[in-house]
């Protein structure tokens, strides 16, 4: 067997690879002689099948298929000996060679591959970015306290509506055979200013009439009316008569010892300053969430800017349509250029990862999965605390989709690289209230 490859230009190459007889007939006996132990055909006894009959009737079929398996496994082989850094998968290239398939050719197959361009990595111990230290403006912090207060406060249905309140009414519109539905109605995410001073000050059974279109985004109007959202976006008639039913109001829990409880462990918050201190401590700690993403924003702003490569945009075409027959003409064209961007951002992780000997670990995987069930889970359940046992059990089972397992494995490769360019790179620390903060995205 022989096996080599030669550049085209730096981002293609061909490897070429040459087979004799003594180095696939080996491989096709045993598969062949493993055929006849295993088949089941009519005039034989079960594992009874002679070898020569298998080698007669399927031969051809098995030596292909060996050959096949054979060049795959050497290829993968010689591009991880030779530290090949490919993208996508090795194409095929047309031969005109006729072969008799009588396991007595000597094959001599071709394939394109496509390189990762050379680049030097820009993060160096001299790059500057900036981590901010987001602060809770009081705007902020106000309305997560409200937040709180109404998650743990109590209905009760007043007589005479205010804004924020939830109108339980039927809506009709102003049409014969007109759509009509009896639903719940939010008037905190009424957009028109003089819509929803009109729902203000209602009392059971009130009418009045709006205009549904001026009142609420298309996606809320949808769920209100019952419809998709592209029916609703086509609404001839946007006049809706509204009848109000009842009327449902929220009220705040107030600021107790019961209420306290409920938030944080038992006695340790026993007065309203406590709790607004622990509550700014909880919205600036996932404040840092927002920082990291700017920061791993702006990492990847700098790296795609500062490495300029080219691809073998060709190959990658071939190598796109191959594995996706389906793919139009125009749909490839129309994603080449985000497909692209991906590739580019990933061969600069993965050349973080190898220069500097990192490696994701099934450990990581799996807490990484940890975390966001739980965060699921809490986000359904505030008050739910599922054991580490069960986290464990769920985190298994979720990276048994191998979807799944991909998509948290590149992930947990993600948060690695920038851990390790936090590390690298000089950051400048700055103290940002969050509604400026805002704006800097």
């Amino acid at each position: 067997m022989n096996i080599s490859h030669e550049n085209v230009d730096a981002i293609n190459a061909v490897v070429n690879v040459a087979l004799a007889p003594e180095d696939y007939n080996p491989q096709v006996d045993k598969e062949i002689k493993a055929q006849a132990k295993k088949a089941k055909l009519p005039g034989f006894r079960p594992g009874q099948v002679p070898v020569g009959h298998i080698r007669r009737t399927y031969g051809k079929s098995i030596l292909f298929d060996e050959v096949n398996k054979l060049v795959n496994e050497k290829i993968t082989n010689y591009i991880t000996e030779n530290k090949l850094e490919v993208l996508g998968q090795p194409l095929p290239l047309e031969d005109d060679a006729q072969y008799s398939w009588d396991y007595k050719d000597n094959f001599n197959f071709k394939y394109e591959i496509g390189l990762a361009p050379a680049f030097e990595l820009p993060f160096t111990a001299e790059t500057e970015f900036t981590s901010y230290e987001i602060k809770a403006d009081e705007e902020t912090l106000a309305d997560r306290i409200k937040n709180l207060r109404r998650s743990y406060g109590k209905m009760t249905n007043p007589e005479v509506s205010e804004e924020g309140d939830v109108l339980y009414a039927t809506l009709k519109q102003d049409k014969e055979d007109g759509l009509e539905k009896t639903t719940s109605i939010r008037t905190d995410i009424v957009e028109d200013a003089k819509v929803k001073k009109s729902l203000v000050g209602l009392k059971k059974d009130d009418v009045v009439k709006i205009d549904v279109k001026k009142a609420f985004k298309t996606e809320d109007l949808a769920r209100i009316l019952g419809i998709i959202e592209e029916e609703a976006t086509a609404l001839d008639v946007t006049k809706f008569e509204l009848t109000v039913k009842n009327i449902n109001r929220l009220e705040e829990a107030d600021l107790n010892q019961e209420f306290f409880d409920k938030l944080f462990t038992e006695g340790e918050v026993t007065e309203e300053a406590q709790f607004t201190e622990k509550v700014r401590e909880e919205v600036e700690n996932l404040f840092k969430q927002n920082s990291d993403q700017k920061l791993r924003n702006d990492m990847y702003t700098f790296g795609m800017e500062k490495v300029d490569v080219a691809f073998p945009e060709e190959f990658l075409k071939r190598w796109l349509k191959a594995t996706n027959p389906s793919i139009s003409e125009e749909e490839l064209n129309e994603g080449f250029a985000d497909f692209l961007n991906n590739l580019k951002w990933t061969i600069i992780e993965n050349r973080v990862v190898t220069e500097n000997g990192l490696e994701v670990k099934y450990d990581e995987v799996i807490n990484l999965a940890k975390e966001r069930i739980y965060a699921q889970i809490k986000m359904y359940n505030i008050n739910e605390e599922p054991s580490d046992e069960q986290l464990n059990q769920f985190a298994i089972q979720l990276l048994q989709d191998r979807e799944q397992g991909n998509r948290l494995f590149e992930e947990a490769k993600a948060l690695k690289v920038f851990d390790h360019l936090k590390g690298l790179v000089k950051l400048n620390s700055e103290e940002i209230e969050y509604k400026e903060f805002e704006k800097l995205s």
